[in-house]
């Protein structure tokens, strides 16, 4: 079976994207949402992604999309303007298929293609083994745990952070975008 087609998330992806994100805030820790968001809301978080000028990714089998990608400015401080912070999700029906790591791959490239210098991961606890993995696939390494700072199901939830060099990291300085 080929491997998912990489695109950018168009208007016509959000019923699927919705869904997606609902399944893993109504099932996992990989979102601290408590309520999923309407159609309209991801709708408005796709527009701010994209008007920030940053990448905001679909995967598709088929003809279906199956996983979402994007990445954010990691804080809104000026400063921090070259890192950014990845998010991928993938269809729970699809996942150990390559869909995360298709969608990861492509993030990465397109984040050093505007010139960001870091990526950061904020991963949830021992439920997201397989994001650590993905991650560490990628490049990325431990930057810190954070205890307790989440409390979902009924329970307090670490996070994981990981983080990986872009491009030239800060070997020299980065060129701003225009």
């Amino acid at each position: 079976m080929a491997g998912p087609t990489i695109r950018p998330c168009e208007d016509r992806d959000i019923p699927a994207i919705t869904a997606i994100y609902a399944h893993w805030v109504a099932h996992g820790t990989a979102s601290f949402e408590e309520t999923a968001p309407s159609e309209a809301q991801m709708a408005g978080r796709r527009a701010q992604v994209i008007a920030e000028r940053m990448p905001y990714l679909v995967a598709e089998l088929d003809g279906s999309v199956v996983g979402l990608a994007y990445a954010t400015v990691y804080r809104t401080r000026s400063a921090y303007r070259f890192t950014a912070e990845d998010s991928v999700y993938v269809h729970h029906a699809h996942g150990n298929g390559g869909v995360g790591r298709a969608l990861l791959a492509a993030l990465i490239s397109e984040c050093e293609a505007i010139g960001c210098r870091q990526m950061i991961a904020v991963i949830s606890d021992d439920e997201s083994e397989g994001s650590v993995r993905l991650h560490r696939r990628f490049g990325f390494t431990p930057a810190g745990e954070l205890k307790s700072v989440g409390y979902k199901f009924g329970r307090w939830i670490n996070t994981v952070r990981m983080q990986r060099t872009l491009g030239p990291g800060d070997s020299k300085p980065p060129v701003e975008r225009a």
